[in-house]
């Protein structure tokens, strides 16, 4: 008997160390069946509620309730937290958790498209709840929802993981598995515009910009005019604001702008009305300024920058924002950048999302209309761009990003879990604009 019993406590742990879900869920209401079934469901790839998760349509609970650890402080019965994964093969789906109680006992209610179960949670200690089988039937991103129904203690549960396994699951499954602060705020992409071989000395830098109706999602910045030493464009900060920002980085590499020597620093040579300026970091550091402008969304605006050597190997750039209300273009900002000495490159344009919080949200913005002027006062139509995207699409831990064109303007779109993802690298075009910027440079601050 002892014999017996020592066969299976090592089979159970083979189990374990495999990853494998193999315990009996005896408080779910199943068939005997069913129940068999639970017994034998292979789950061994899980995915982590920190990385992949987000209570749905709801940003400041999403804050609120799931942090690297996973799921906590669940208490409200409303709350849907949602578990996003994309898939290459259909099929059969296992489906388990792994949670806990702090007290006495839980009901949840476990969905994956339109099938639903039930399973009561009673155990204190993190373990692996298997809750059942679900269907596949196209390949791309799913999702996986909790929903709490009962519980007699003030949180319904913590969990750290949603398990997957079966026939489904056998090809590539893609995830946040690290990283999860890139990870949840979703790809990055990028628009790098194609530059004839025959133009030198860019001095001017046009584009313009238009975001659809509801794609102006809180957390984007929609970047405009970007460069090799910096980016412009329109942000949605919050709720009530609304931002136009200009940023030059320094040659310092560093992400704490208090360790640039005073040599490298940025500087501010001037600014426009209800401009604030000051310092960035995190990503590269250097000089920032923003304008609290309420831009809405399906108008097309308009951004100008300039770049010229300057004095003592620097460079100085200048932004401009055209204002629709007054139809006058507005300095925003100009900084000078030491151990520099360049005119305008790389002008390329990018969409990323800044909060984690609504990383689970589709956004996207229209860009037409590019233009740049050499230093001799010539214009030249930017028709061409190759679609690029960060190292969170790059390593596969988000496929929700995408970049063409429609007609005379080139689009962006990333977040949200979309299946149709664009290919990397696309050399993409657009239909020629000719609609050259007439702007009189001699009235510009």
């Amino acid at each position: 008997m002892k014999k017996k019993s020592l066969l299976l406590f090592n089979a159970i742990a083979i189990s374990w160390l495999a990853g494998l879900s193999t315990f009996t869920l005896q408080s779910c209401k199943n068939s005997p069946n069913e129940e068999m079934q639970h017994k034998t469901l292979e789950t061994n790839i899980p995915i982590s509620i920190g990385g992949n998760s987000w209570v749905v349509d709801n940003t400041t609970e999403t804050g609120q309730l799931i942090s690297e650890n996973g799921l906590t402080n669940w208490t409200n019965s409303t709350s849907t937290i949602r578990t996003f994964f994309h898939i290459e093969k259909t099929g059969d789906i296992n489906i388990a958790i792994r949670t806990k109680v702090s007290s006495g006992q839980s009901k949840i209610k476990i969905t994956l498209g339109s099938s639903s179960k039930e399973v009561t949670i009673n155990n204190s200690t993190f373990k692996i709840i298997p809750i059942g089988r679900f269907k596949i039937t196209q390949p791309g991103y799913h999702y996986v929802d909790l929903q709490g129904l009962e519980k007699s203690a003030t949180n319904f549960a913590e969990v750290s993981d949603i398990l997957i396994g079966g026939k489904a699951s056998t090809g590539d499954v893609n995830y946040v598995k690290d990283e999860f602060y890139w990870g949840r705020r979703g790809p990055s992409v990028h628009l790098s515009y194609i530059i004839p071989d025959d133009i030198k000395e860019i001095a001017w830098f046009y584009n313009e910009v238009k975001v659809p109706k509801d794609e102006d999602v809180i957390g984007t910045y929609y970047m405009a005019n970007g460069f090799n030493e910096g980016y412009f464009g329109m942000q949605v900060n919050s709720p009530t604001e609304r931002r136009i920002l200009f940023s030059v980085w320094s040659p310092c590499q560093t992400d704490n702008p208090n360790d640039i020597p005073e040599e490298d620093r940025i500087k501010l040579l001037k600014k426009g009305d209800q401009v604030q300026t000051g310092k960035f970091g995190n990503e590269g550091s250097g000089g920032q300024s923003y304008r609290v402008y309420n831009w809405k969304s399906d108008i097309t605006y308009k951004f100008l920058l300039k770049g010229e050597p300057s004095e003592n190997n620097s460079t100085d750039y200048t932004a401009y924002f055209f204002n629709p209300d007054n139809q006058q273009w507005e300095l925003i900002a100009s900084f000078r950048r030491p151990k520099t000495t360049t005119y305008l490159t790389h002008p390329y344009s990018f969409l990323e999302n800044f909060m984690t919080e609504t990383g689970q949200t589709s956004r996207m913005g229209y860009y037409s209309n590019q233009w740049i002027c050499d230093k001799n006062g010539n214009w030249h139509e930017l028709t061409k761009a190759k679609f690029t995207a960060d190292a969170t699409a790059r390593k596969k831990a988000r496929l929700d990003y995408a970049g063409g064109s429609k007609g005379k303007s080139f689009f962006l779109k990333n977040c949200g879990f979309f299946s149709n993802r664009t290919t990397i690298n696309l050399q993409l075009s657009r239909e020629k604009n000719g609609n050259k910027p007439a702007i009189d440079f001699s009235k510009l601050e």
